[in-house]
């Protein structure tokens, strides 16, 4: 229990400091990128505008009284004229080269394309184009004049366009070096949280790892301890029955004496099982051998049979043969036999008591289900907790002493399985252990 509480406690804090850091890195990234895609799109505006025979501006313009405007980071861009035929007229005086091929390509898509800007990604080149009549390139509006083409065309003017280029290679570079370099981050902080994690996990949970520890040895010291003077009782109060010349109104007491005693040794002997499947889970000290469980079921289910025909039940099993498991052969046993002997003490007469083995996914599962008065709802997260019973009118006799399941909950997870309840009127009560 205390290592399933440090691994949840480590899982939580990684996830919870996780998804902070990837949140705070991805906005980071958006931005950077919403950045990019800003400045190239300004660039792309700036060489639609600007005239084709202007020199491009290394550094900031200057603004009102020599002062740099804020923000103008602008990038050097390419732009062609081009004709309502895809000749290239006009190409502007910025200080790149561009391969004719590549230009080609790229003014075919500018001019097929419906949108008036993209991107070729494979070429790290972003584009925009405008549309203008005759040398008027400063009154443009690519839908105004893809609507009226036809009719300017025929009053004599020519429609021709512009195309911008800008080389997006470095800023997609610089992206995706940011992008491995959160990547990294990220990974880094995430072993180095599980480390930090870890050790205060130990830390936080030592109070609780030593209360618990003190908890099950106090259950097995004094189980033991009681065990010599239950047995001497118990010898006495057998010596006295045995007596012949003891009255009957005395004998009647020794009686019940014995009884009592009896249920103390079982509740004494339900402790020790329970100290026992503790320690197994916590500390691995469960044998770990190659168990056929399925043998071990059907002998369970057939040891239950005398029982199941007193209470007017009827055992059915489904094994799937040879389950083969690595554990413990008298643990598992132990867990066949609470579940068979829980099924049996429940069942309503008349009633048949089902025994399921087989493989689902990768595990064993073992499935135990009687028909009888259905656990209430609210009763079902508490079946496995210890001196538990949802029916609290029930004697001993009958439902013991809330300590069965809970020992089988214990031999399950030791052997790192789970077990769970399922209740209803119509499908009955199953226990499920999934291994």
């Amino acid at each position: 229990m205390l290592a399933r509480l440090r691994r949840q406690f480590v899982l939580i804090s990684m996830a919870l400091t996780g998804i902070v850091l990837v949140g705070v890195l991805g906005s980071t990234l958006v931005a950077t990128w919403s950045t990019q895609q800003d400045i190239v799109q300004e660039s792309l505006d700036h060489a639609l505008n600007d005239d084709m025979d202007k020199l491009p501006h290394m550094g900031p313009r200057s603004g009102v009284g020599g002062q740099a405007e804020s923000g103008d980071t602008r990038l050097l861009a390419l732009a062609v004229d081009v004709s309502d035929d895809g000749v290239v007229i006009k190409t502007s005086r910025a200080p790149v080269t561009i391969n004719s091929s590549v230009l080609t390509d790229v003014v075919n898509e500018a001019l097929e394309s419906t949108l008036d800007t993209g991107t070729m990604d494979d070429l790290h080149i972003a584009w925009k184009r405008a549309f203008y009549l005759d040398d008027n390139a400063d009154d443009y509006n690519s839908d105004y004049f893809e609507d009226l083409a036809d009719e300017y065309e025929d009053l004599g003017y020519t429609l021709s366009a512009r195309v911008a280029i800008v080389d997006t290679s470095a800023m997609d570079s610089a992206f995706r070096e940011q992008v491995k370099s959160d990547a990294v981050i990220v990974v880094v902080a995430l072993i180095a949280l599980y480390a930090v994690s870890s050790l205060l996990a130990s830390w936080a949970l030592e109070p609780v790892e030593r209360a618990w520890e003190g908890q099950r040895r106090f259950i097995a010291d004094a189980s033991h301890e009681l065990k010599t003077p239950l047995a001497v009782i118990i010898a006495n109060t057998e010596i006295l029955s045995n007596d012949e010349s003891l009255p009957a109104e005395s004998r009647r007491w020794v009686e019940s004496t014995a009884d009592e005693a009896s249920h103390m040794r079982s509740l004494v002997n339900d402790l020790l099982e329970l100290a026992r499947a503790d320690e197994g889970a916590s500390s691995g000290a469960m044998q770990r051998t190659d168990v056929d469980f399925s043998d071990i079921v059907d002998s369970a289910s057939l040891e239950f049979d005398a029982i199941a025909f007193e209470r007017a039940c009827l055992i059915e099993t489904s094994i799937e043969p040879d389950i083969h498991l690595d554990g413990d052969p008298e643990w598992l046993m132990r867990l066949s036999k609470i579940l068979i002997d829980n099924a049996c003490k429940y069942a309503a007469a008349g009633t048949t008591i089902d025994v399921k083995l087989g493989r689902n996914a990768g595990h064993v599962v073992l499935a135990v289900t009687n028909q009888g008065k259905p656990i209430p709802a609210e009763d079902l997260p508490h079946l496995f907790d210890r001196f538990y019973r949802s029916d609290k009118a029930r004697d001993r006799e009958t439902g013991g002493f809330g300590l069965g399941l809970a020992i089988a909950k214990g031999i399950a997870e030791a052997h790192g399985g789970t077990i769970s309840a399922t209740s209803s009127a119509d499908a009955g009560t199953t226990f499920t252990v999934t291994l």
